[in-house]
C-alpha cells in the first residue's frame, strides 16, 4: 500500500498517453528508487516547462518561447509553410529534418461526430496568414483519414482564391496513418512527392 500522494503521482502519469495503471506503477516506483537522478531532474523540468510553457501566435506550437523557435529562426524559409493538424504533428515532420520552412497548427480536424467545425480550428489565422503574402506554397501535411482528408479539401478550397501554390502530401503515407506514428523514411518520401491537390 503507497501513501495517498504516492497514490496520486501513479494515477496523473496512468492518465499519460501509453501509460496504464502498471506501467505508472512501475515509472513511479523507478523513480522513487533514483531520487536524485530521476525524481528530482523531472520535477525540476516539468516545473521549468509548467511555469514557462507557451502557445506560439505565429503559428501554434507549444514551446517555452513565443514565439516559437521554429517561427523565429531566420535560417527557416519563409515562403513555404506546412500545414499539419496538431502540434504533435509539426514534431514529427521537423524531427524528421526534411522541411526547411514555417509551419501552422490548425488544432484538430474537421469532425461533424465530434462537434468540430471550421470555427473551432485556426483556419481563419491561416487564411490571414497566407493573404498578406510572401508565401509561395501551403503543403497540406493532413493525416490520411476521413476527418484529415476533409479538412484539407476545406482548407484547399479556402486557399483556392489566393495567390499560393497548394499541394499535399504524396499518397505513399498509409490509409488511417497518423504523421506522428510514421518512420522518417516515410515521411521523407511524402514530402518529396508532394503534389497539387486536384
Amino acid at each position: 500500500m503507497a501513501s495517498p500522494e504516492i497514490d496520486a503521482l501513479t494515477a496523473a502519469l496512468a492518465r499519460l498517453p501509453g501509460l496504464g495503471p502498471r506501467s505508472a506503477r512501475r515509472a513511479v516506483l523507478h523513480l522513487l528508487k533514483r531520487r536524485e537522478t530521476g525524481l528530482t531532474p523531472l520535477i525540476a523540468a516539468l516545473q521549468t516547462v509548467a511555469a514557462r510553457l507557451a502557445t506560439c501566435e505565429v503559428c501554434g506550437n507549444v514551446d517555452t518561447a513565443n514565439p516559437c523557435q521554429v517561427c523565429s529562426d531566420p535560417r527557416r524559409d519563409p515562403t513555404a509553410l506546412c500545414v499539419v493538424e496538431e502540434v504533435a504533428d509539426l514534431w514529427a515532420l521537423d524531427r524528421a529534418r526534411l522541411f526547411g520552412g514555417r509551419y501552422h497548427v490548425l488544432g484538430g480536424r474537421l469532425s461533424a461526430l465530434d462537434g468540430v467545425g471550421p470555427g473551432d480550428l485556426s483556419i481563419e489565422a491561416l487564411i490571414a496568414r497566407v493573404a498578406v503574402g510572401g508565401i509561395d506554397e501551403v503543403v497540406l501535411a493532413m493525416n490520411v483519414t476521413l476527418e484529415g482528408q476533409t479538412t484539407m479539401h476545406y482548407v484547399a478550397d479556402r486557399l483556392a482564391d489566393l495567390p499560393v501554390r497548394v499541394t499535399q502530401l504524396a499518397h505513399g503515407m498509409p490509409v488511417g496513418g497518423e504523421l506522428d506514428y510514421l518512420d522518417e523514411g516515410t515521411l521523407a518520401q511524402a514530402l518529396r512527392a508532394r503534389r497539387p491537390i486536384t
